[in-house]
């Protein structure tokens, strides 16, 4: 019997330190000076642990009355422990998608008030820029000012200057992609000459078979999670807003969307090259997504097409739907404090794209991670915020009949101006965005469970990584040899 105790007692003392020495591991290979620090005397610290109880053991202490007691004693704590950090504590609201967060009248978002779209699109002296500020006119003042310091987003790779020119040529070259791919507006593509539609699934057995080949067609591409979603009509934005190549009749179109389904795909944006924000790496990785997702969703637009079915490509600046909330439906995560969806593979780190079809497809379900409980308690991102848009309130509040953190879109374009990158410090910051080493991986799952873990590991982020961790410099060889 006490054999056996011991036994389960080293095993378990053992299991903690090799997960000890993998952190360990992973904070070096993180590059992470301070968690490297920190993660080796919590590894030795475990190691002495094991290696007082094989010493104790070896010499026949636990066989000892008193010796027995320590580790049954012992044991029991470890039970209680393990029983408080596995408990699962549900969440009603995720396991509803998006539509567990509407507590009101939800008013469709105008694409036109978007702060991208009237600082990119709107031209001073133009009939759209009037009607805009007419409409708006205590905007007009603060959008002219940005202008007048060099446009929407000001100099680009300012914060870098004088040696960002190879990094803000890299960005406008993938940022060209998304809008060579958009000609002349937003791509609904026909069946291609060589396509032969043989088949037209109708059928719920059909429906399953479209699914399964979309969401592999869209992970060979390049996609790193697909979900799909039965499109919420309160995720249609209402009028369009953004134009391009000089399609001003567009501008305060009513949007409406005959489509029922939405293929949703993330693609994860590169650990190193994000862990730079607010430095302009960190735009390159944005753009270089954007144009991955461009790619992506104009061929599963065509493939769909291909089969008989419409289909149009929703990618950078040329959307329908609001992607987060439409993401959130598509169960590929849930709506974090910062604003980002937040995922179960990479955190905060990816980037949205979408198919909208009339095909028929089988809707995927929404997930509960734990993440509304989760960012209640960390606030690292709002912390951390150089331009402080992020609330720091402990709880969400009702926005357009929604109940979220709502992030100052126009304090955040701001500081994206003053920079000139797309700024990325909440994103970078975040404890989920950690590069998923097993270690990490077993934190993701273990914060899932409730908030007693969530309060821990979220106090060991600010121990090992620091309370406003610093953004990295970019080692990497950009010429490639």
């Amino acid at each position: 019997m006490f054999f056996s105790l011991v036994l389960i007692g080293a095993i378990a003392l053992g299991i903690q330190a090799i997960i000890g020495l993998g952190f360990f591991a992973t904070c070096i290979a993180e590059r992470e000076t301070r968690a490297s620090v920190y993660a080796f005397v919590q590894f030795a610290l475990m190691a002495a642990v094991l290696v007082i109880y094989l010493v104790l053991a070896r010499s026949g202490f636990f066989y000892q009355p008193l010796g027995g007691k320590v580790l049954i004693l012992l044991i029991c704590v470890g039970l209680v422990g393990l029983f408080l950090v596995m408990r699962r504590e549900p969440n009603p609201r995720a396991k509803d998608g998006s539509q567990g967060y509407v507590v009101g009248k939800v008013r469709r978002f105008d694409e036109r008030d978007l702060v991208f779209a009237r600082n990119r699109t709107l031209r001073p002296g133009t009939q759209q820029y009037t009607a805009y500020y007419e409409m708006h006119p205590e905007r007009e003042a603060h959008d002219a000012q940005r202008r007048q310091k060099g446009g929407p987003v000001g100099p680009v790779g300012k914060i870098d200057y004088p040696d960002s020119g190879f990094e803000v040529a890299m960005a406008a070259a993938c940022l060209s992609i998304p809008h060579y791919l958009s000609r002349p507006r937003m791509v609904t593509p026909g069946v291609h000459p060589m396509a032969k539609q043989y088949v037209k699934f109708d059928s719920p057995a059909g429906a399953r078979e479209n699914t399964r080949r979309i969401k592999g067609f869209a992970k060979k591409l390049g996609a790193d999670m697909v979900g799909v979603a039965r499109i919420n009509p309160n995720w249609i934005y209402s009028h369009r807003g953004e134009i391009f190549n000089e399609n001003w009749e567009d501008w305060g179109r009513p949007m409406e969307l005959e489509h029922t389904h939405a293929v949703v795909f993330a693609e994860e944006m590169d650990w190193d090259l994000t862990m730079t924000g607010p430095h302009t790496p960190t735009l390159i990785e944005s753009m270089r997504n954007y144009a991955k997702g461009a790619f992506i969703s104009t061929q599963l637009a065509a493939f769909i097409a291909n089969l008989g079915h419409s289909a149009t490509a929703n990618h950078l600046r040329h959307y329908e739907l609001i992607l987060p909330a439409v993401a959130v439906d598509a169960g590929l995560g849930e709506l974090s404090r910062m604003g980002y969806l937040l995922t179960k593979a990479f955190g905060p780190r990816i980037r949205l794209s979408a198919v909208t079809t009339d095909m028929p497809l089988v809707a995927d379900k929404p997930v509960d991670l734990g993440i509304q409980s989760f960012c209640a308690v960390c606030k690292k991102c709002a912390v951390c915020c150089p331009s402080q848009s992020i609330p720091e309130a402990d709880d969400p509040k009702e926005v357009n009949g929604t109940l979220r953190w709502k992030l100052n879109e126009e304090t955040c374009f701001d500081h994206w101006a003053k920079v000139g990158t797309d700024c990325n410090v909440c994103m970078r910051v975040c404890p989920w965005s950690h590069a998923r080493t097993w270690p990490h991986r077993l934190i993701v799952y273990l914060t899932q469970r409730n908030r007693l873990n969530q309060r821990l590991f979220t106090l060991l982020d600010d121990i090992f990584y620091g309370y406003k961790p610093k953004a990295k410099k970019y080692n990497g060889d950009w010429a490639g040899y």
